[in-house]
């Protein structure tokens, strides 16, 4: 069986945890293929409510085994916090893998984010300040230390040792902050990784392999299209790439075992931090979505910005990762509104534009061109057959298909698993 990959067609925070539970049902393995504890999701499973940054959503289901590959980074210390959370809740984290080639976020990394976010003052990215974006810098300048690097102590100790040689000449005379020691950093990491080693193996042979016995994998991104560090509003971007080359790349199997590319996308838009958002909303409607969606980080607990759905957006998120279905969350915040708009275009001085500007300059100075769309007013939670929708709801889904020229498969209607809507 050909492999899923299920990612975010937005700024995140799509409810992408929520979309990879419902496909993890049916999986075999469920792999997080980018990113670090950075990004979370919330998966509710009637009384229990799962919030998530590492270990995949399928930990729930006692059949699927939850990989978290090589194009991840890796903090220890939380990685093993979550499977002690997990633990209390009787879920069985043994069955967690974790690729010996990902790399690993060190206290160093934590202490350059926060003191980079913090010495750029008003251009500030919005980092986490987790430690990812230095992480990924060291490893795409082959200086990182990976998880297999935890099991040679000799190595180990070398490493961190020729990292620390850099980070303590950075860190006291261009942040003004204290140096670091290696011994501690050793000592501390090696106890983490008598608790990881049943869980290391190679994650690209163990997809590779249950690829071949035709057992079904589903890859779940974090972030979202619009913060890949290629492919998003750069520098208000993430340090990896959550788009669909990103899964091939961060999981090590290869293109041809992709069968499916779901996007998951709001029925409105959102993202968190700094960045160019040209939907944004300033006003009660914006406030309205916030509170009726509960649009607050998982991980941060920053509030989010929200704004109309954004259809040039989408429609770059379906050229740029070859979605083959649209997985569209939250309709039912938008029953709030009596009119419903949704932006087809941008417009900058004389210029229009009905693709994603390739100039980033454009995006903070543009307007939106919105279709203003009949609203449906009335509680649509209950409903779970598309043609029972009310008819302006039914319009609103195949007008946003029509626009991005992609099906659109799903729509949920509320937060619980059931309350969702298969479109045939």
């Amino acid at each position: 069986m050909p492999a899923t990959i299920v990612l975010g067609a937005q700024w995140g925070d799509e409810g992408k945890g929520r979309v990879v539970d419902y496909f993890a049902e049916q999986a075999d393995y469920v792999v997080r293929y980018q990113g670090g504890n950075n990004a979370g999701h919330t998966i509710i499973v009637g009384d229990q409510k799962l919030a998530l940054s590492l270990i995949p959503s399928g930990i729930h289901y006692p059949d699927c085994t939850p990989v978290i590959a090589s194009g991840t980074v890796i903090d220890p210390a939380v990685l093993l916090a979550e499977m002690d959370m997990l633990g209390d809740m009787n879920l069985d984290t043994s069955r967690v893998r974790l690729s010996s080639n990902a790399h690993l976020i060190m206290p160093y990394h934590r202490k350059l984010d926060a003191a980079i976010e913090r010495y750029l003052g008003n251009n500030q990215i919005g980092t986490t300040k987790k430690g990812i974006g230095p992480a990924y810098t060291d490893k795409y300048s082959r200086f990182g230390i990976r998880v297999q690097d935890l099991f040679d102590p000799k190595i180990f100790a070398k490493k961190v040792e020729a990292a620390l040689e850099e980070k303590n000449k950075i860190l006291p005379r261009v942040y003004n902050t204290l140096p670091m020691e290696a011994d501690e950093i050793v000592d501390e990491y090696l106890e983490y990784a008598e608790r990881l080693r049943p869980l290391v193996t190679d994650t690209s042979l163990l997809l590779h392999e249950a690829l071949r016995r035709g057992e079904y994998v589903l890859l779940e991104g974090a972030q979202g299209t619009l913060l890949d560090v290629d492919h998003g509003t750069y520098p208000f971007v993430t340090s990896s790439n959550p788009t669909a080359g990103g899964a091939v790349v961060g999981s090590g199997i290869g293109p041809k075992a992709i069968d499916e590319v779901v996007g998951v996308a709001k029925a409105y838009i959102s993202r968190v931090g700094t960045g160019p958002f040209p939907t944004e909303l300033h006003d009660e409607v914006g406030d309205t979505m916030i509170e009726l969606g509960g649009e607050y980080g998982t991980v941060t607990g920053r509030r989010r910005r929200c704004g109309w759905l954004d259809l040039v957006a989408l429609r770059y998120a379906v050229r740029v990762n070859s979605l083959t279905k649209i997985f569209l969350t939250k309709m039912d915040i938008l029953s709030a509104f009596d009119t419903i708009k949704v932006a087809t275009g941008y417009r900058s001085g004389d210029e229009h534009y009905e693709h994603f500007p390739s100039q980033q300059s454009v995006l903070y100075h543009c307007e939106p061109i919105y279709t203003e769309l009949e609203g449906w007013g009335e509680d649509i939670t209950m409903v779970r057959e598309f043609g029972d929708l009310p008819k302006a709801a039914q319009s609103y889904v195949e007008y946003i298909r029509d626009e991005i020229e992609a099906p659109i498969g799903w729509v949920s209607v509320g937060p619980e698993r059931s309350q969702l809507i298969e479109i045939a």
